[in-house]
């Protein structure tokens, strides 16, 4: 059988509306959120001081390694799902549906978990507003503000491209306040009072610290690849992919690290490390009632509010078309493959993603945030993204007359140093989640994954229980 197209050559029925601006500022949009709103307090705490300076360094070289991986791929074969199409195109051949499959399988698990954050995040900062809020409100509110995005969503992508850069908007207006403020009233001092023994290298808590650190760094960088789950409404994808992701990235760094530094600078790090103050939940509030002033720190409130809702309309819009490609091949159930008849999207990826950010979110309310990345991020690292890396290496040696718009600066140097850089988050991660067993539970899901693909297999007589185990976007 010839090698199966390359899915830029076959119709998908989505419209190509996004260039390099939208796209970019939806990578943005989904990569910031609430993320370093509420992560700032907990590097602190994981790391013990301003060395989380490293974890925002660190994560900024993983993602962009892992980035030029997204980059090279999404550029060669755009197609909506990203991942999924990269492993099909890949291992179609030797494993027939098997790691397609599983990809989507733990991806409709982590996309959720990663959007279940940023209503938690959301509904934290609303304490600022209402300090006795109850629990059951809190939970009723973040459900509703899940349904209402997805209500802006149930609309046309060039529609969404407008919407998004609107909100990404906000997110740069609500980061530059915080900055403006910080650095108008910093104390250098404060910023870099590192305790001692902060970079003990041979402290084995230095690196315990920092796998937490790092992990907590990738979960907010996390998001660079959004435009390229979006490939197939993406225009020239070959050259929008690759530099939405790399500026998405070094745009993201710079805000994140003045971010920490500026925080830094205002409130003393030690106030972060008791999780029920102010300072821990809410910290850029506390730096804008500090330095301007209580209606100064309400105005940016409300803007954090509105990115928190950014960030979950990005990832929600990405993730609501992994399922689509799968359906269309057959992987995946058919009802995931039917767009809206007006407004051209996927009805039931868009929907289930609502169901599950749903079931996310009530179970990080149940438990703490830091128990949902940790969750998300491990369940994450073995069929996306070493999956993914082994993926570029096969392509590379197998599939030469690939067209290949954008190559891996440095390969494959990016790439080693990005599975290196996962391997080393995901078997420290039982050692960060005390009592959580992440470790275990990715691969209980994996096990779950993969016992349903047999029997689906064994019922429509696929590999392994057909000899021909291709896998071709035509069939």
């Amino acid at each position: 059988m010839s090698d199966p197209v390359t899915p830029e050559a076959r119709p998908t029925g989505l419209k190509k509306k996004l260039g390099l601006l939208p796209a970019t500022a939806l990578n943005m949009s989904q990569m910031c959120g609430v993320g370093p709103f509420i992560t700032i307090p907990a590097m602190i705490v994981v790391m013990g001081g301003p060395q989380a300076y490293l974890g925002w360094l660190l994560g900024a070289l993983l993602a962009l390694c892992d980035g030029l991986v997204w980059a090279e791929l999404g550029a060669s074969i755009p197609g909506a799902g990203g991942t999924y199409v990269y492993l099909r195109e890949a291992f179609g051949k030797r494993t027939g549906k098997l790691l397609p499959f599983l990809f989507v399988w733990t991806a409709m698990l982590f996309v959720p978990l990663i959007m279940s954050t940023g209503i938690i995040g959301f509904v934290q900062y609303l304490d600022w507003f209402w300090p006795d809020m109850s629990r059951l409100t809190g939970d009723l509110i973040g459900l509703a503000v899940i349904w209402a995005i997805i209500g802006l969503l149930w609309r046309r992508i060039e529609s969404i491209a407008r919407l998004g850069i609107v909100l990404w908007i906000v997110m740069l207006v609500s980061i530059g306040c915080l900055i403006a403020a910080s650095f108008g009233h910093f104390n250098v001092q404060q910023a870099f009072s590192f305790p001692e023994g902060a970079f003990d290298l041979t402290s084995r808590q230095f690196w315990f610290g920092m796998a937490g650190g790092l992990t907590i760094g990738i979960y907010d960088y996390l998001g660079y690849n959004t435009s390229a789950y979006l490939a197939g409404e993406v225009e020239q994808p070959g050259r929008v992919i690759p530099k939405s992701i790399i500026f998405a990235i070094l745009g993201m760094l710079v805000i994140y690290m003045t971010m920490q530094m500026g925080v830094l600078g205002v409130v003393d790090w030690h106030r972060m490390l008791d999780p029920a103050s102010p300072a821990f939940n809410s910290v850029a509030s506390v730096v804008l009632n500090e330095t301007w002033g209580g209606t100064a720190a309400n105005i940016v409130t409300i803007l954090i509010l509105v990115t928190a809702v950014a960030s979950v309309f990005a990832g929600l819009l990405g993730g609501s078309r992994i399922p689509y490609e799968a359906a269309q091949d057959g992987v995946f159930f058919n009802a995931f493959g039917q767009l809206h008849r007006r407004h051209g999207f996927p009805v039931a990826g868009l929907l289930s993603m609502g169901l599950l950010t749903s079931l996310g979110f009530m179970l990080g309310r149940f438990t703490d945030l830091s128990t949902v990345i940790q969750l998300l991020t491990t369940v994450m690292i073995l069929v996306q993204s070493v999956a993914q890396i082994a993926a570029l290496f096969v392509l590379r040696r197998q599939r030469k007359e690939l067209p290949r718009p954008y190559r891996m600066w440095l390969y494959p140097i990016p790439a080693v140093i990005a599975l290196v850089g996962w391997v080393y988050i995901y078997l420290l991660a039982d050692s960060n989640a005390p009592g959580i067993h992440p470790i275990e539970w990715s691969l209980v899901w994996g096990a779950l994954g993969t016992i349903c693909f047999l029997l689906w297999a064994r019922s429509h007589r696929l590999w392994p229980f057909r000899a021909q185990a291709s896998l071709s976007p035509s069939e």
